[in-house]
């Protein structure tokens, strides 16, 4: 019968190779969620106004249309009495806005299609939103040219 000798912490050695993540990292973790947990407090402790939202403004254009999905990239949209605008074979950001309100009707559980507004602001915001769901994009957070997309939605004539 073979001799077992009892397991002792000194016959027990860590092999580095085996730990999955080192504790250097785990410690530096730790302490990015602290000093997170810590700024945040301050900031609720003081009252400090939340910083980077945008400055509210008054709407100067607003402009109700139906965006129409066909398919993974067409979108016709229509002025709110029926009235075709455009007829986006590959509608590109037109589209993806169309998809995200649509995904959120579907949430909302909202009947039919109806109409989205497009609101410009003084300080140059520009924003999509479903007065349906309550969902909104600020639109001129994905750059000049998907912003530019929806001005000219807006300004154009039916």
């Amino acid at each position: 019968m073979p001799h077992l000798s009892p397991v002792t912490p000194d016959s027990v050695r860590r092999d580095p190779d085996r730990e999955m993540i080192p504790r250097a990292l785990l410690r530096g973790m730790l302490a990015l969620a602290l000093s997170a947990l810590a700024v945040t407090a301050y900031a609720v402790a003081t009252d400090r106004p939340h910083v980077g939202a945008p400055a509210s403004a008054q709407p100067v254009a607003e402009r109700w249309l139906i965006l129409e999905g066909r398919d993974a990239q067409a979108v016709i949209v229509r002025d709110v009495d029926g009235t075709l605008l455009e007829d986006l074979p590959h509608g590109g950001f037109v589209t993806v806005i169309q998809s995200g309100m649509a995904r959120a009707r579907l949430v909302a559980r909202v009947q039919g299609n109806p109409p989205m507004c497009i609101v410009r602001y003084a300080n140059g915001r520009l924003v999509a939103e479903d007065p349906e769901t309550g969902w909104s994009v600020e639109l001129y957070a994905f750059g000049n040219d998907n912003k530019a997309a929806f001005e000219r939605l807006i300004d154009q004539q039916p």
